[in-house]
Parts: C-alpha cells; structure tokens; sequence
C-alpha cells in the first residue's frame, strides 16, 4: 500500500471512531437529562439548558478531531 492509501484509511478510521464516541456521549448525556427531568419536573429547564451547552460543547470537539482527521489525509 501506498503511504497515501495508508493516511486516508487512518483518517477514514479516525473520522468514524470520533463519530462514534461524539454520539455515545451524547446519547448518555441525554439519557441523564431525561431521567433528571422525569424525577424532578420542576429543575427540567436548568438540566435541559445544561445539556445544550455540554452537547454543543461535544459536538465542537467533534469538528476539531474531525478537521484533524481530514487534515492528516490530505498531507
């Protein structure tokens, strides 16, 4: 294989596993979120705007792995 063909497999591997681990996360912080609002109604719209900022949070490190994946298949 070439080290070209080697770097875009990498990059490919790296992009789906940060995907993966960006969605688990966020999956479980609304899992909490749900459980949190049903046990206690009335705290719902302080859990639910922490979980906005933690998913946004999430997702911005996702773009940046993201964006290094794709940085390094391009070299």
């Amino acid at each position: 294989m070439e080290a070209n063909a080697v770097a875009y497999l990498a990059a490919g591997f790296g992009a789906g596993l940060v995907i993966l681990g960006a969605s688990y996360g966020i999956g479980k912080l609304t899992a909490a979120t749900m459980e949190a609002s049903g046990r206690q109604p009335e705290v719902a719209p302080q859990v639910r705007i922490a979980m906005i900022i933690s998913a946004a949070l999430i997702e911005g490190v996702t773009f940046f792995a993201l964006v290094i994946c794709m940085t390094l298949a391009a070299k």
